[in-house]
């Protein structure tokens, strides 16, 4: 035995033990989160039943069973305790209902034996609206200009082409809402601040400002057009609703302007099941956020995302490349460089919520404060690159990301054969052609390793961006058709903070839960997928320049 430990294999089935138990416990943690997250898009079964309780009146409950749980009887009011039967616990069950302008809440927790005559009505029509979450009941009647054109079934084979109508409708009085009408208003804000800019700079030029009014009245002309247009397509698209009977009895009218789908779950066959669930998973990642954060699609938080993330990228990689070739390459080696390399190792361990304050104070506040009062001064008092948006971030992560990239590079610099660089001087090159065309491209691979790291770290970030730019809901994307396209200063959104939010802020905490299991899991796929890029170019570089290694 002691001979068998001094040959070391005790510990090499120690560390592989160690890195397979963290493997499983990684993949099956993604394995929770994907399932959790995923199957909240698949369509539902709906019950009907009478749920009954002792001293109360019977009610007719319709809608999908969410969740349940079993509990004490005495946690339970009086009135339920004979139902338990003399048992310790009983089963509940989560039932979302739906329908909260009627009765104000998603949500309800019943006593499962308490509900009787359960049934699943093929009929049962779910109602997906863009306001006040899901409508349970059955369709009676499609109307036109209030009237009544077709009712019962035939209303239902009629509903699917009026939606399609009522969907492209919404798609272009949003493409003239949130394009046209947004650009111009745009244009119309640059000539403003054009404009105040003439005033504090006293030119009072006629010739100016006849172009700044001319291009004006043109915006305001074309903004006239697009206001009539808008009148006419919210006419057309107000024309259609649908009539449907809820589960107390009332029949509710809802326009098709605010409907986003309306399905029979019971009644779908599998493959329109799976048909069903892919077009949820599609509308997830590439429509806007609803209802709080509880609903639609989470993309400007992707888009946010993924544009942070490389623009942290382009600052970082520079900085840190310099600062490691400076280091390892031009400095002298001493007390002085021993200590800048200590301070960088310890930079790395900063808590991230730090970086944020230093951002918000520097960045942010000293700046962009400075640069809208030298290059902006027109602007004020409302801020332009003096408050949080995409630069400060990006910038901030950084920062809080070069020590690694540092390290990193520095390691690669090291393994570099001394011979490289003597034979390269011995055939006349110069010490920056040198580094530049030898000794930099062999370390690529060490660059790229120290990238993978950053973006890994930076991408979950959330903490620091809430100082310096993120928001809970952004009105427009960083990058657009306005120039100058990229907008640096906007604020935006991110999975991190999306996260966040439907986790601890979210008003509806029930319908928020599964979505926060799915935007987790999508935080983590772009994560992976930008790593497994930055690997693939690590390889091609470390293949390239492979044999070089082995002068």
């Amino acid at each position: 035995m002691k001979n068998w430990f001094k040959s070391g294999d005790p510990w090499i089935w120690l560390t592989a033990a160690s890195v397979s138990l963290s493997l499983i416990v990684v993949f099956s943690l993604v394995i929770i989160i994907m399932a959790r997250g995923l199957g909240y898009f698949w369509p539902a079964t709906i019950i009907e039943a009478r749920y009954e309780e002792p001293n109360v009146p019977p009610i007719t409950m319709l809608g999908e069973i969410y969740d349940y749980e079993k509990v004490l009887t005495r946690r339970l009011s009086k009135n339920l305790q004979p139902l338990a039967n003399g048992e310790e616990f009983i089963k509940r069950s989560l039932i979302k209902t739906g329908n909260r302008e009627l009765y104000g809440l998603d949500f309800r927790w019943v006593v499962a034996p308490a509900l009787k005559e359960i049934r699943y009505p093929e009929n049962v029509l779910v109602v997906e609206r863009r306001e006040w979450g899901n409508f349970y009941g059955y369709l009676q009647a499609l109307k036109q200009n209030g009237q009544v054109v077709s009712t019962g079934e035939e209303a239902w084979k009629k509903l699917s082409g009026e939606l399609s109508r009522a969907h492209d409708l919404f798609s272009k009085i949003n493409h003239i809402e949130k394009g046209e009408m947004g650009a111009i208003n745009y244009n119309l804000e640059k000539l403003r601040l054009k404009e105040r800019r003439l005033q504090l700079q006293n030119d009072s030029d006629p010739k100016k400002k006849a172009e700044i009014e001319e291009q004006r009245q043109s915006y305001h002309k074309q903004s006239e057009e697009h206001k009539k247009q808008l009148t006419d397509l919210y006419k057309e698209i107000n024309r259609d609703s649908i009539v449907v009977k809820e589960m107390g009895g009332k029949e509710v009218e809802i326009t098709l302007a605010k409907v986003v789908a309306a399905y029979r779950p019971n009644s779908l066959s599998f493959p329109q099941k799976i048909a069903f669930y892919l077009g949820k998973v599609w509308e997830f990642m590439t429509d806007e956020p609803r209802e709080a954060n509880t609903e639609g699609g989470i993309f400007p938080a992707i888009y946010g995302t993924v544009i942070m993330v490389l623009m942290m990228s382009l600052i970082v990689t520079p900085f840190g490349v310099i600062t490691a070739v400076y280091l390892h390459e031009y400095a002298k080696q001493g007390f002085l460089t021993r200590t800048i390399r200590i301070a960088v190792n310890n930079l790395a361990g900063v808590p991230s919520i730090v970086y944020g304050v230093f951002g918000l104070g520097f960045f942010v506040y000293f700046l962009g404060g400075s640069i809208d009062r030298i290059f902006y001064p027109e602007v004020s008092p409302a801020p332009m690159f003096g408050t949080p948006g995409l630069l400060w971030a990006s910038l901030t992560l950084a920062l809080l990301t070069v020590p690694v990239v540092i390290v990193a590079t520095e390691e690669g610099l090291s393994r570099i054969p001394k011979s490289i660089r003597e034979g390269s001087l011995a055939l006349g090159a110069t010490k920056a052609e040198t580094l530049w065309r030898t000794i930099l491209p062999m370390a690529s691979p060490a660059v790229m390793t120290g990238l993978i790291l950053a973006i890994a770290r930076a991408a979950g970030e959330v903490a620091p961006l809430m100082l310096v730019g993120v928001v809970k809901l952004a009105p427009s994307l960083p990058l657009d058709m306005n120039a100058p396209f990229l907008h640096l200063e906007r604020k935006f959104m991110h999975l991190g903070f999306h996260i966040n939010d439907l986790g601890f802020q979210s008003p509806n905490v029930e319908a928020a839960r599964p979505l926060v299991y799915a935007t987790a899991f999508l935080l983590v796929l772009v994560i992976i997928i930008l790593n497994l890029t930055a690997i693939w170019i690590r390889n091609r570089l470390r293949e390239k320049y492979k044999s070089l290694e082995t002068v």
